[in-house]
Order: C-alpha cells, then structure tokens, then sequence
C-alpha cells in the first residue's frame, strides 16, 4: 500500500487525508503545534468545496454548526444594494456555500480523520523541516531531530511552508496589498434572515460582516463575524503576520460614516471582546509544485488576498483532484498531473483577486454614486453587475447546474 505522509494538519491537509484514505490510501498527517486550537475567526467554503464534502459523507455535521450562506449583499458605505448574488442550492448551486468559523470547520474535519484513520493518523508537534528523496521513498526529517519515511510527501504546510521554502529556496517576500484587516466575531440579534453576507465599501475602506454559527441562528441570535478593511501606504507586521495578534481600536473612526439600515457597524466592532489585525498578504504563483515524489497543496502551494472567499475552498479542491489522480497514478507523473491540473487554476485564482475579484461591483459603484440620495439602477446595468459575478465564477470553478 502507498504511504503518504501530509505535513500540516489544517483544513486542506486534513480534507487531503479523508480524500486519499477513501482511495485506500495509508496516510500520515504531521502537525507542528503539539495542541490543535480552535483559532480564527469565519471562514466560507464554496458551493464546489462544499460538494466535496458532502460526498465525503460530512453534509449533517457541516449543517449542524454553519450557516447556508443565502446570498452575498454587495452594498455602497450609503447602504445602496449593488447586487445581491445568490449561493444556495436553491439558486442552482450543486451544494450550499457554508459560513462557518474556521476552527468549527477544522475540528469537524479532524473528528472525521480520527474516527475514519485512527487516533494515531495525526501526530503532533512534529514539524516538517526538510525532506530528501530518492527515486522510489522519501524521507522527513523533523524539527525534534527525528524522521520519517514515505513513498509520497503533501506539504499542506501553509504559509510560511517549510516543504516549499525547500522547493523554492530563492523565493522572495511575502507580497503587499496595501491593506489592513481587522477582525473580530460577536454574540448579538440576528441580522435580517440570518444567512447572508454583506460586504459594503469600497476598495479603500470595506467592511464584510456575516453569521457563523447555525446554533445561534436557530435560537434566533447570531455569532457575527466582521473583518474591517483599511488601505496602509506604510505596512506593518507584513513578514510577521500573525492572526492572532491584537489590534489597536482607533480604525473603527474609518467606518462612522457607513450606513447600513440593519446594523450598526460601529456598534457591533465596539462589542467585540477581541479585535485582531492582519495583513492582506499573499505569494506571487510559482512555477511548479512537484519535485519528484513531493508536492505541494493549500496555502502552501498558493496563498491567495481573501477575496471572493476561496482560500480554504480551494485547498479543498486540490484534495480532491489530488486523491482523484493519485488513485490512477501513485508516483511522481501522478503528482504531475495534478499539477498541471490545478496550478493554472489557483494562479488564476491568485493573480484575479489581486484586481478584485468578484468584489470590483463595490469600485463600480463607487465611482459613480455621490451620496445616499443616488439610485444604483440609474447608474449601473445588471448587466455589468453579473458579467463581474459570473467572470468570477468561472475563474473559480464554481457553477450553477446546467438545467
């Protein structure tokens, strides 16, 4: 039997583990944090990743803590509605998009892998610090001094990935957006029907709120998440970025001007017990993925600017086309093929929501709307509005049913 071994126990390694155990596959995860944590904040998964697990067999565990998105509002700071986006099922979508928080998602997906591969099929502060190879193994070489051998290696690794650094050891830095997110989630009312997601502003300031847990919304509360968007011409904690750490509250003075009819946005990030800050960073695409029997998938392999909602999805994604082709191919010209297969894709993905992705109906519309007394019908076809939501659409991979 293929031994794989996955580095990095996140929301792509993990769903890369279930996917490749349905193969048949004997697989290993090697997480660097000795205690997995509930850490972050909301997260959404798309209508295709949300597919995937569904037929991993995960749809009531999904349904039982997040939400089904209804819809994405596109709204000016004055509270005009550019264009409503519709994501359920309902509106031909093969499964539902899924607002969720990010640590819900990865301990759904890490009680899957336990009760499917085993309590020992993820392994703990056991950091992945280099790899070497011959044609026919692998092997891991930890930071504890320790190692490990395999027939295949998946960096799933993130970010700051110590399989790709190994790949690509000339790489630069970490790329700039030139904005600030600040972020927060808050026990309060329901927003309107509870399901939809509202992203108002504009390039400069944007602020995105939507509900992350289906626990509340049936007790007719909501656990609100925000993230608060603010261009920096000076950067700040760009190599260092850390989710986790605090921010300093004065941005909120950004959003006093916003006017939305079904909430308070200043109300809502002055309740919020812990505000953090994060760069809009992501990597420039690379060249290739795979070096003989390794690759790379997730974060790891493309980091993307959180627009349009599809970091996590796309990892999903990648775990599926990767067990999909593995299962045909189990060596270095399978990992090829899913090269080939998917980096085109998510360099697409990478280099359109560095121009805005499906958010650029927000700089549309501040272009040409003065003031509250405007009327977006009068200054904005739907036309225009949907070429931008299906561009995206099909950049991303998500679409409807064809009917």
């Amino acid at each position: 039997m293929t031994k794989i071994a996955i580095a990095g126990a996140g929301i792509g390694g993990l769903t890369t583990a279930l996917c490749l155990h349905e193969k048949g596959f004997d697989v290993k995860i090697f997480e660097a944090v000795a205690e997995i944590q509930p850490l972050g904040v909301g997260i959404n998964l798309m209508p295709h990743c949300s597919e995937v697990l569904h037929n991993l067999g995960l749809a009531d565990a999904l349904d039982e803590v997040a939400i089904r998105t209804r819809c994405i509002e596109y709204r000016t700071k004055y509270g005009h509605l550019i264009q409503s986006d519709p994501r359920s099922v309902e509106a031909g979508f093969p499964a539902p998009q899924y607002s969720i928080h990010r640590g819900d998602c990865q301990f759904l997906l890490l009680k899957a892998v336990i009760e499917r591969l085993g309590d020992d099929a993820v392994e703990l502060g056991k950091p992945v610090e280099s790899f070497s190879q011959t044609e026919d193994k692998v092997t891991i070489s930890f930071a504890d001094g320790s190692g490990y051998e395999c027939d295949i290696l998946i960096g799933a690794d993130g970010l700051r990935s110590k399989v790709r650094q190994q790949m690509h050891p000339d790489e630069g830095p970490l790329c700039y957006e030139g904005t600030m997110m600040f972020r927060g989630a808050v026990a309060m009312d329901m927003i309107g029907d509870g399901k939809t997601m509202v992203i108002a502003g504009n390039h400069n300031e944007k602020f995105v709120t939507y509900p992350i847990s289906e626990k509340a919304r049936k007790e007719g509360k909501a656990l609100t998440n925000w993230v608060a968007e603010i261009r920096h011409d000076q950067p700040r904690h760009i190599q260092d970025a850390d989710w986790t750490r605090g921010a300093d509250l004065a941005f909120i003075e950004s959003f006093k001007d916003f006017q939305m009819n079904d909430m308070n946005l200043v109300e809502i990030m002055k309740a919020t017990k812990t505000v953090t800050e994060f760069p809009m960073i992501d990597r420039d695409p690379l060249p290739f993925w795979t070096q003989g029997r390794v690759t790379l998938m997730g974060d790891a392999a493309h980091p993307m600017y959180p627009i349009g909602a599809n970091g996590a999805s796309q990892a999903i994604i990648d775990a599926r086309a990767l067990a999909d082709i593995l299962a045909e191919d189990a060596g270095p010209s399978g990992l090829k093929t899913y090269e080939e297969l998917r980096l085109p894709v998510t360099t697409n993905v990478v280099l359109n929501n560095r121009q805005g992705g499906p958010e650029k109906v927000l700089d549309i519309a501040d272009a040409r709307v003065t003031g509250p007394d405007d009327k977006i019908e009068d200054l904005i076809t739907p036309e225009e509005l949907e070429e931008v939501a299906a561009t995206y659409r099909n950049v991303a991979g998500f679409q409807k049913k064809k009917t």
